[in-house]
């Protein structure tokens, strides 16, 4: 028997190659973002091979960004542990400095389908509804650790900058 994520996976799957991030999250452990650029060149990306969840990518400025297409960060320490420049640093541990939002438009909820793939997810009960078919993320629960992102099956979990 199908399970229903796996249902509804396979009804959004024509969609899944579509999915964009609008902001690219870093690490949660650092103080000073400049220093990704400055110091991050001189690493061989210790962080992303030691990320316990594998969603730590180097990009080509060999700069670490979080893929939540891949999963969502369990705040571990071990990128900050790694981390032999400083750059990443456990005294620095913070929530991920990212906006997690909910696109109504995308949202199989929203258009009056039962799904609970994101709050299912959610390791912070920050998905809330209201009602049976409307959720939105509360940001005074969210750490923006990404979990809910890439089981959404219509992927209407978009991540953005932190204003």
């Amino acid at each position: 028997m199908m399970q229903k994520r796996e249902f509804f996976s396979s009804l959004a799957s024509s969609f899944k190659g579509n999915r964009q991030e609008s902001f690219n999250a870093r690490p949660p452990y650092f103080n000073d973002k400049n220093s990704f650029l400055e110091n991050c060149k001189n690493c061989d990306g210790k962080c992303a091979f030691n990320c316990e969840e594998n969603i730590i990518v180097i990009k080509e400025d060999r700069t670490p960004i979080l893929d939540f297409s891949k999963g969502g960060c369990t705040y571990c320490d071990k990128c900050a542990q790694a981390c032999e420049f400083g750059i990443l640093d456990i005294e620095y541990k913070k929530n991920i400095y990212a906006k997690l939002t909910i696109n109504i438009l995308q949202c199989l909820s929203w258009q009056k389908t039962i799904c609970f793939s994101c709050k299912e997810a959610c390791l912070d009960d920050a998905i809330v509804y209201l009602g049976l078919f409307r959720p939105e993320i509360d940001m005074e629960k969210c750490t923006s650790c990404g979990f809910c992102v890439n089981v959404c099956p219509a992927n209407a979990i978009e991540v953005k900058k932190w204003q």
